[in-house]
């Protein structure tokens, strides 16, 4: 044991108190022959540790000094309890640490000096409204190091100036239960019981404890403890509570939890996360007071003051005369003086925020519902100012962090690209649109401004599936990307979250590059160097035919159309396909308009048939009839400059002119087209009048209409060409067996039914049905010059053949169709039949001219004799025969009738 440790506590009484937290007194204290307080405790051994810590504390000289105080002591039990959870009382009252630095005697004088009051209270109270008394601890912030300089001169008095200001802390007096109690909140609960007789001593009253008096905590801890700022103190940051335990002279007005259900549940929301502290900081000061002393309710329940807020706005505090509420602006005063180390609490019970003030940006909101990637990403590309104007009203698609998460940051672009950027805006649609508002088809334009579209806004496509008509429950698609959840109605602005991010349309090369049925068209567009043309032009609508429409235009047409001689009429054929504008499906199956104008120069116009609204396009140009239908369901492919539609068929512009010449060189027939120039039928392959004075021209002849059966090059393999170009009557006769004139096809009658005419036999030069017989050119000059057309059964096909001729084992005279294609020139009637070997002109032998009728003529004259022969031996028959008398010779009646 130390050497002072056996100070008697009588010798203590006499040592000075240093401590600058203390003032000198300045008045007498009693006499050593009274009785003080001291020896009041000193009589009683229930008081042993309390002089124990106030001779730690050195406050047994201000004890002595202090004259008509109050004094509530915890007795050694209290004391005891106490120590168990305080350790610097346990640290006091050991006897082998002594060694109390400034700061540990300090925070133990404060304790103590809650139990003092600097007036003698004689009326102790007797109900349980509590009665207010001030006491000797003046708070002070013990995070502060202590004074350097040496106090003047001793005994010391606490100084009236701290984190209350220059008042002191208080202490509520309550009766309840046949007892005194000290300590109690404002309702009178709580507190120490009062266990001891009071003594009556010449220098103040003392008054025995149960328990120990737990000096006010700091405000935040204040609030963490009260059971009706549960919600305040779970979304209370660090900072605010930094600010709340360290701020002096605090004077809180906080509303109850029931008040912060005025706020909507995504700003509640908001306010729990952990973006909100700048607009929790700002509420907090909305309701804080900052002056040079604490507002305790005394000081406005007997008349109305202004408060000056830490924000600015002042507080309106008005006592009702009639009875003891205050009003608090529009709030009422719910619990008053909860108090505190730093300041004072009192409740409301409503927020206290003026109108517009608590406005938060959409941005707050996307963080608090788990967006803060797409915030992010917001903010690098400088679209900011979509999220932060709670005033613009926008429909938010929002990504939320786990589904960035899920695809990464390898399928976004590249932060503050700005392909980011175009990405972004087409998340969001300008207005508030409700699912009630959304139908399935429905076109919206978003805040992304294309410059394909000259500045106008690009859409999304909304696809709505109701689920339950009854329940009023759909399913919602935007762009393809599913809705998760409810959406989050939030003031101005609506947040959808989406299953995935949405990608903007891209160009219209890359649109329809990846849908392989009409893999044919794009192919063709980027082998004539239209691709960079098309993904420029802005404010263009694309018809895109499939691969088999290639096929339902007629092989041999659309083999001249991708050859490489033909690249100018591919283009042109290309750009007819190319609206001007922008045209999406539902003005053109809804709409007016009949005609658009295309890039190639002509239009194209519309018909729209039937109850079903079937759109049909026809072109400029090709062949009567020739049509083209919105297929299948109409369906917006979107793209940077406008749209692409889906057609059945390809269409040929009237700037397009498919000439038999054309066609016979697409179906590789070469040595054909050779013999009609050297046999003077040339101006057929051009689709030009006969030459003036020409054999041609004097039979009335036209350019068009005209179709050439076409044996390809390789049929030619076995004929003899020098010979056959010398033999020009030959030469005439084979051409002019291959050429079919065809007048224009009957106009097909104008219904209001829906009437789409079968492409592949609307395609054909002339039609190929069964058992049809054409005259040739070669008919007027021979009797076997017409041809008939055979459709074999099974997988035979089709063949042509010379009409009544006789070939040997019956295939000599008749060709297999291979293709064919119809020419556009003149009235769009004839074109070419590909043929697969060469109809030679029927000759037939004598023997198959003249043998039949000969042998009928033979025949019919042996028929003739014959009968004759039969006639002539039957007569003589008849006369070489014997006659006989009837017996008994004639009668006489018979002789009478000779």
């Amino acid at each position: 044991m130390r050497p002072w440790a056996c100070i008697p506590v009588a010798l203590l009484a006499f040592l000075p108190l240093a401590t600058p937290a203390q003032l000198p007194l300045h008045h007498a204290g009693p006499s050593t022959q009274s009785f003080t307080l001291l020896d009041a405790l000193s009589a009683d051994p229930d008081y042993v540790s309390l002089i124990k810590l106030l001779q730690r504390a050195k406050l047994v000289p201000t004890l002595n000094k202090l004259q008509n105080s109050t004094l509530f002591a915890p007795t050694n039990d209290a004391i005891k309890r106490h120590t168990a959870s305080n350790s610097l009382w346990q640290r006091a009252l050991d006897e082998d640490d002594l060694d109390l630095t400034d700061n540990l005697e300090l925070r133990l004088r404060q304790e103590l000096f809650y139990h003092l009051l600097n007036y003698t209270n004689y009326t102790l109270p007797t109900e349980q409204s509590p009665q207010e008394h001030k006491t000797l601890l003046y708070p002070r912030d013990y995070t502060e190091p202590p004074s350097q300089e040496p106090p003047p001169s001793p005994p010391w008095l606490p100084v009236p100036n701290g984190t209350l200001g220059t008042n002191p802390q208080r202490l509520r007096l309550s009766y309840r239960e046949e007892a005194v109690w000290a300590g109690v909140d404002a309702s009178g609960n709580g507190g120490a019981k009062v266990v001891k007789e009071r003594v009556q001593a010449a220098n103040g009253l003392l008054l025995g404890i149960g328990d120990v008096l737990e000096m006010p905590p700091d405000l935040g801890t204040v609030i963490s403890r009260h059971p009706q700022l549960s919600y305040f103190s779970k979304i209370m940051t660090p900072q605010l509570a930094k600010f709340l335990n360290s701020t002096s002279k605090l004077t809180l007005f906080l509303p109850v939890d029931d008040a912060w259900q005025a706020l909507d549940h995504y700003e509640r929301l908001y306010l729990e996360s952990e973006f909100a502290a700048d607009d929790l900081k700002r509420i907090l000061n909305m309701h804080a007071v900052l002056l040079d002393e604490v507002k305790w309710a005394d000081s406005f329940t007997k008349e109305a003051v202004k408060l000056p807020t830490i924000d600015g706005p002042k507080l309106s505090i008005v006592p009702e005369k009639d009875s003891k509420k205050v009003k608090v602006s529009d709030a009422d005063l719910v619990e008053r003086d909860i108090y505190a180390s730093n300041g004072v609490l009192h409740t409301v019970s409503s927020l206290l925020i003026p109108e517009g003030t608590f406005r938060p940006t959409p941005e707050k909101y996307l963080l608090a519902l788990n967006c803060t990637e797409f915030v992010s990403l917001i903010h690098s590309v400088n679209l900011t100012h979509l999220i932060n104007d709670p005033d613009a009203q926008y429909t938010i698609l929002a990504p939320p962090d786990d589904v960035l998460k899920l695809f990464g940051h390898h399928d976004m672009p590249h932060r503050g690209s700005e392909e980011l950027k175009r990405v972004l805006q087409y998340h969001f649609i300008p207005g508030k649109w409700t699912p009630k508002k959304l139908e399935d088809g429905m076109l919206i334009e978003t805040a992304l401004e294309e410059p394909g579209l000259d500045g106008g806004r690009q859409v999304l496509a909304i696809e709505v599936t109701d689920e339950d008509k009854k329940k009023d429950t759909k399913t919602i698609r935007f762009a393809g990307a599913g809705v998760m959840g409810d959406p989050a109605t939030i003031n101005n602005t609506l947040v959808y979250f989406l299953s995935r991010p949405l990608v903007p349309p891209s160009d219209i090369m890359e649109t329809a590059a990846p849908i392989l049925d009409v893999s044919n068209f794009v192919a063709g567009i980027f082998s004539t160097n239209l691709a960079e043309m098309l993904k420029s032009t802005p404010r263009t609508t694309l018809l895109i035919p499939p691969n088999d429409a290639f096929k339902r235009l007629g092989m041999l047409v659309s083999a001249h159309l991708v050859s490489s001689a033909a690249k100018a009429d591919f283009e042109r054929v290309i750009l007819h396909h190319t609206l001007k504008g922008v045209v999406y499906a539902d003005p053109i199956v809804n709409g007016s308009q009949r005609t658009y104008g295309t890039l190639e120069g002509s239009d194209i116009h519309v018909e729209r048939r039937g109850s079903n609204r079937t759109v049909l396009f026809t072109p400029s140009g090709g062949w009567a009839d020739m049509q083209s239908e919105l297929y299948p369901y109409p369906r917006n492919m979107l793209t940077q400059t406008g749209v692409i539609h889906e057609v059945s068929d390809i269409m040929i512009p009237r700037s397009v002119h498919l000439t038999v010449g054309k066609l016979a060189k697409a179906a590789k027939a070469t040595t054909m087209t050779t013999m009609m120039v050297k046999a003077g039928l040339g101006w057929i392959l051009n689709g030009t009048a006969p030459p003036e004075g020409s054999t041609w021209a004097e039979m009335g002849l036209k350019g068009s209409g005209w179709t050439l059966l076409c044996p390809t090059d390789d049929a030619f393999k076995q004929i003899n060409l020098t010979g056959l170009y010398a033999d020009e009557e030959r030469l005439r006769a084979i051409v002019s067996q291959h050429l079919i004139p065809t007048p224009p096809p009957p106009s097909s009658p104008k219904t209001s039914a829906i009437t789409v005419l079968d492409t592949l036999v609307n395609n054909r030069p002339l039609p190929l049905d069964d058992s049809a017989t054409y005259s040739t050119l070669h008919s007027a000059n021979a009797a076997y010059g017409d041809v008939i057309v055979r459709v074999l059964d099974g997988e035979g096909g089709t063949v042509v053949g010379i009409k009544g001729a006789r070939g040997r084992d019956g295939a000599q005279d008749w060709a297999r169709v291979v293709a064919w294609g119809r020419s556009t020139t003149g009235d769009g009637s004839g074109g070419v039949v590909q043929i697969d070997r060469l109809l030679e002109p029927y000759v037939p032998s004598w023997y198959a001219e003249y043998g039949g009728p000969v042998a009928v003529g033979v025949g019919g004259v042996l028929l003739i004799g014959l009968f004759f022969w039969g006639v002539r031996w039957v007569w003589r028959r008849d006369t070489t025969e014997a006659t006989y008398e009837p017996i008994g010779g004639f009668g006489h009646d018979d002789s009478e009738d000779s």
